[in-house]
């Protein structure tokens, strides 16, 4: 029996077709949470909602491509629109990168901000008015153990990720009165499709699994420990394998840890 920590709370999951996203949408469903899912593929979305409506949850399906930005104030008025204001934002979509720093163009860049900074930024400072006239509200947000520390063929990933603790620290710290609470959701290595959407120099799909990745743990047992977090309104979790114990290591040892990236295999 399911715990129904969030029986008809409003949850706006964006990138929620596959991975983390797909599988936070089934656990907030089977706890009675009203969703909207956000993502780019119809089909997987539709049938996702399908699946939520079974396990006990309620949702309803926003295609939207978030490297579209200027649309966003769109976006943000069609979620409201469906149950009048939305009491958790998990602003979850992403899109990774496998190129080098220096030969990486400039439109993939702007891709990847766009994406990964601009569009959760966007959301929340359109649904900001919202969430205090409603009484505040909780948004998460997926950073990344890259936006921690640089890594290899990551360059533009690491820093858009870097970007959304400097915003979001202090979108919290400006409305923590109004009862706005900012939840990171840190993860680290979980088997996903990340790498194989991941973009390349020119913008391509890297099309391979990293061994990494592979290993690592279930988006399923992920979703468990963000939903505990988000619940608690944590300042942050971190999600995943013994790769964590890097985060660690770079606020206490910073000169060691850049020895140890720098003999990472680049993939």
């Amino acid at each position: 029996m399911f715990k129904q920590r969030f029986k008809d709370k409003v949850v706006w999951i964006t990138g929620a077709s596959s991975g983390i996203g797909e599988a936070c949408a089934r656990a907030f469903a089977s706890e009675g949470a009203r969703l909207i899912l956000t993502g780019r593929s119809e089909e997987k979305l539709i049938q996702l909602s399908q699946e939520c409506n079974f396990s006990g949850g309620k949702s309803t399906v926003l295609i939207f491509d978030l490297s579209a930005v200027e649309q966003i104030q769109l976006l943000v008025e069609q979620a409201l629109s469906i149950y009048g204001f939305v009491d958790i934002l998990f602003n979850n979509a992403g899109i990774s990168q496998r190129a080098l720093a220096g030969t990486t163009s400039p439109k993939v860049e702007k891709l990847i901000f766009d994406i990964n900074y601009f569009s959760p930024v966007l959301i929340a400072k359109e649904i900001l008015p919202s969430m205090i006239q409603h009484g505040g509200g909780t948004i998460a947000v997926t950073t990344s153990i890259a936006g921690k520390f640089g890594f290899p063929l990551r360059s533009t990933y690491s820093a858009s990720k870097h970007a959304l603790y400097g915003f979001f620290e202090s979108l919290h710290a400006e409305n923590y009165h109004q009862n706005i609470r900012v939840v990171f959701v840190c993860p680290g290595r979980i088997k996903t499709n990340i790498s194989l959407n991941a973009v390349i120099e020119d913008g391509q799909k890297h099309g391979v699994m990293d061994q990494g990745q592979a290993e690592g743990i279930s988006a399923e047992k992920a979703a468990q420990k963000i939903l505990k977090a988000i619940y608690f309104q944590k300042a942050e979790v971190l999600v995943g394998g013994m790769e964590l114990i890097m985060v660690y290591l770079k606020r206490f040892f910073p000169a060691i840890v850049r020895k140890l990236i720098r003999k990472i295999k680049s993939s």
